[in-house]
């Protein structure tokens, strides 16, 4: 009988310090969760988000590095293709399931519109399923930022070709943060790259603002870039054919360079410093 109660006491302080150890193991599991609109082109999906998650993989060895989609129509169309992706509040709960207690989120929206509101109330509800959840800034969330993206792009297009009119395409939004276009757009201006303008598919300014501006400066030749993280279904359809066409139509040389920002090591290094700053916050 004595045996027998010092083998339930050896045991329960085994089972005690067990449940100690996976408690400080589950508490010290960390994770990044990379964000991304997603796309179903294979080739510009390798050069940007495959590009910045291994350089998140890279940057933070300590972290498990995942990815998720906000975009539930690219989701569709991949898994038709047998690629499977989850949607943020899919990953962030399979991360917490299995024991992750700090999940920092990069994503890798240009503004912080809708997508990214909506993106921070899925962090804020996965709060509230006992985890710590850190939310990293998109590409222009600061003054700084706009200026260095504006740096960054102005010297590479410039050298590419300086004598065309540069306008670079973002996607637009209802959303107020859309006025970050225009800010990128004075910046440009008052950086001393007149040449260059930023206009929105489905925000201000548009294409009409911008053939405008085109006409007034009796440019000659364009070169049209996305100003978009990748160079998907709207850099090929939106610019490359339907804006293209439009200008051409409208007397000017047209010129594409189809090249996401997230093909860019200089705006993937900005994207892994927001996540960074993120993670020294939380720390």
């Amino acid at each position: 009988m004595k045996q027998t109660v010092i083998f339930i006491a050896i045991l329960a302080i085994l089972v005690s310090c067990k449940n100690t150890k996976d408690t400080q193991d589950n508490d010290g599991k960390a994770a990044i969760l990379m964000v991304h609109f997603g796309t179903s082109h294979d080739d510009t999906r390798t050069l940007t988000i495959d590009a910045i998650n291994a350089k998140a993989k890279e940057a933070f060895q300590e972290c498990d590095v995942f990815e998720a989609y906000t975009s539930s129509v690219i989701i569709k169309i991949l898994k038709k293709r047998g690629i499977e992706k989850s949607s943020p509040r899919e990953m962030l709960e399979k991360l917490i399931a299995e024991g992750y207690k700090n999940i920092y989120i990069q994503p890798t929206h240009i503004i912080p519109g809708k997508e990214y509101k909506e993106l921070a109330l899925e962090a804020q509800r996965a709060r509230q399923l006992s985890a710590n959840i850190i939310l990293g800034e998109p590409l222009l969330y600061s003054i700084e930022d706009c200026q260095k993206v504006t740096d960054i792009l102005g010297s590479r297009h410039a050298q590419d070709s300086p004598s065309d009119h540069v306008v670079l395409v973002g996607h637009g939004t209802e959303d107020p943060a859309n006025a970050l276009y225009c800010q990128a757009d004075y910046m440009f201006q008052s950086g001393g790259y007149e040449n260059f303008h930023v206009a929105t598919i489905e925000g201000f300014p548009g294409f009409n603002e911008v053939l405008a501006i085109l006409q007034k400066s009796k440019a000659g030749k364009v070169t049209l870039v996305p100003f978009m993280f990748v160079a998907g279904d709207h850099a090929l359809n939106d610019i490359s054919e339907d804006w293209k066409k439009q200008l051409q139509g409208n007397g000017f040389q047209v010129d594409v360079k189809l090249e996401g920002l997230g093909q860019i090591p200089e705006i993937q290094d900005l994207y892994i410093r927001h996540l960074k700053e993120a993670i020294d916050i939380a720390e």
